[in-house]
């Protein structure tokens, strides 16, 4: 359960640097608290998408990552978080990214900080 908590957490701080990075992917609110509750929901989607959809997109695309030797894995972040920003949609969360390029900088920018997030957070391992 810790480590569930911790992995939100790092997915939650990911997401609000690409936010805070990038002007094409938008959290609107109210207030603080209301984003703060907004982008913890989008992480927990963020987390249920890569967990459950990522891998098969992967399994699928797996002769296109063996040939671009790995690159291809930036197309699918940008898809996992493209479809981040459409369930959020859905649900009527104030997330959105605007356009694939923008969701693939976005997903370089989240990998890079999750990554080190995970590093200096302690899990339940």
């Amino acid at each position: 359960m810790k480590n569930f908590v911790v992995k939100t957490i790092a997915n939650a701080g990911a997401l609000a640097v690409a936010v805070w990075l990038i002007d094409n992917i938008t959290l609107t609110g109210d207030s603080t608290g209301k984003k703060i509750g907004t982008l913890l929901v989008v992480a927990l989607i963020f987390g249920l998408v890569n967990f459950l959809v990522k891998p098969l997109v992967k399994l699928l695309s797996l002769p296109l990552l063996i040939l671009t030797l790995g690159l291809f894995t930036l197309v699918v972040n940008a898809l996992m978080l493209m479809l981040t920003s459409w369930l959020a949609d859905k649900l009527d969360l104030s997330f959105h990214v605007e356009g694939f390029w923008t969701a693939v900088l976005g997903g370089l920018i989240i990998s890079i900080v999750s990554w080190a997030l995970h590093v200096v957070l302690p899990d339940g391992d």
